[in-house]
């Protein structure tokens, strides 16, 4: 795999500079901070929650890799990481941080984190084999080489 598509791989999102991180062992690619199709597709992802945590709840048949992406920030550095597994709590959500953090020095690959539904910059699943949601990782493929993100695509099942 080569190092362009593993920093592609990443959907991690920072405030200044804009950074994305889709996989937990890839490096950070840089994103304009005002990049408008990056601010859609969290809007998107924020606006369909409720349905992806119904799903999440009660699984159908062929669906599973249910995973939250949230922000974490440190002083003044954000970044974004899936968490997978997660679970609800009484307060917001608990899961496993499963990115290695590149911007915030406050967690760890690994570590067991809290947060809450205001943390939450997009979700995913797999479906009979295929991605749905992860709106970020769709925005990430545009700015790929066409062998990229043809790549993604046939390794991880996105369709978009």
């Amino acid at each position: 795999m080569t190092i362009v598509v593993r920093i592609a791989l990443c959907l991690l999102l920072a405030l200044v500079p804009l950074r994305a991180r889709a996989q937990s062992d890839d490096k950070a690619m840089m994103i304009a901070s005002d990049d408008a199709e990056m601010a859609a597709a969290i809007e998107k992802a924020r606006s369909s929650l409720d349905e992806f945590l119904a799903l999440s709840d009660t699984p159908l048949p062929g669906t599973d890799k249910f995973k939250l992406k949230v922000m974490i920030a440190d002083g003044n550095a954000t970044e974004h990481f899936w968490v997978i597994p997660f679970k609800r709590t009484e307060t917001g959500f608990v899961g496993i941080l499963a990115n290695e953090p590149e911007i915030v020095r406050n967690v760890v690959l690994g570590q067991n984190i809290e947060f809450t539904r205001d943390d939450i910059s997009d979700w995913g699943y797999t479906k009979n084999g295929h991605q749905v949601g992860s709106f970020t990782v769709c925005v990430m493929l545009k700015k790929m080489s066409k062998e990229e993100a043809d790549y993604m695509r046939a390794t991880y099942g996105f369709d978009c």
